[in-house]
């Protein structure tokens, strides 16, 4: 039996679970903690973005 095909036959439902639940929670802490490094740069190219929006507006004409 290929690897790519092992265990696609049965339904998810009877499927064995894999995952420990250390690793889950080691899953789910990286998940969180990128989560909150992609808001803070979001937030930071927000703040930069204003603050030359201001800068270019005070420029003078």
């Amino acid at each position: 039996m290929s690897i790519l095909t092992h265990d696609l036959d049965r339904p998810l439902a009877e499927r064995p679970v894999r995952i420990s639940d250390a690793r889950k929670a080691q899953l789910k802490r990286v998940t969180l903690q990128g989560l909150a490094l992609l808001s803070m740069g979001s937030v930071l190219t927000a703040l930069t973005a204003l603050r030359t929006a201001i800068h270019i507006w005070h420029l003078p004409a």
